[in-house]
């Protein structure tokens, strides 16, 4: 995802969206550890997905306080 699709969300899809990827990357880790992965790409993918995330839940807490 773009980091203009995550401004759109609210911060609690931001979260929810967060806890996803997180379970999809510790997922794709299992995999690569039995033998079965195929697109070894998603991991920098989803690790830049993830990082957008949490820069964007930055930046909603620091305009909910504001």
């Amino acid at each position: 995802m773009k980091k203009n699709e995550f401004i759109d969300l609210t911060y609690h899809e931001i979260c929810q969206r967060e806890l996803e990827l997180r379970s999809e990357l510790v997922m794709l880790r299992l995999k690569r550890k039995i033998g079965q992965l195929e697109k070894t790409h998603r991991f920098s993918t989803i690790r830049r997905d993830v990082a957008r995330l949490m820069c964007a839940k930055a930046q909603k807490c620091k305009d909910l306080v504001l």
